[in-house]
């Protein structure tokens, strides 16, 4: 070995560390964050779903007996419930069909190593339908 490549090894390190493992590290941070994120998403909109999903329109009950649902109450209901369990989301679409509703979200991230874009948005879906009849008496 010659005396003057000692220290290469080092050199080539000192280079590679920041340039190639710190932007992975960050990736998997980002990664990691926006992962959890989009499952608290998607567990509040089934959430907002199941909710809107029991708002009946008592009108409708009374004079045909048929179970349908409330379409403004259905809207409320689902933006309240989303509030509540995710507070940076809102949502995109809320439709009634029948006796089920399908709820539409979305929810901005800031990303905190974020090396190209600063913020990536998270879409969610959920479907929920009302069924008449109960289990068992309490």
């Amino acid at each position: 070995m010659k005396s003057n490549q000692a220290g290469q090894v080092l050199a080539f390190f000192a280079i590679v560390i920041p340039v190639v493992l710190l932007p992975v590290a960050a990736y998997a941070v980002d990664a990691s964050i926006v992962a959890g994120r989009e499952a608290g998403l998607q567990a509040a909109t089934a959430q907002a779903a199941e909710t809107a999903a029991q708002q009946l329109n008592i009108g409708a009950i009374r004079s045909t007996g048929a179970l349908t649902l409330d379409a403004t109450a259905v809207s409320r209901v689902a933006a309240q419930t989303l509030i509540e369990e995710e507070q940076g989301a809102r949502v995109d679409s809320c439709t009634v069909g029948g006796t089920e509703v399908t709820v539409v979200t979305s929810e901005p991230v800031t990303l905190p190593f974020s090396i190209f874009i600063q913020t990536v948005t998270l879409h969610a879906l959920a479907t929920a339908r009302l069924v008449a009849g109960y289990d068992k008496a309490s």
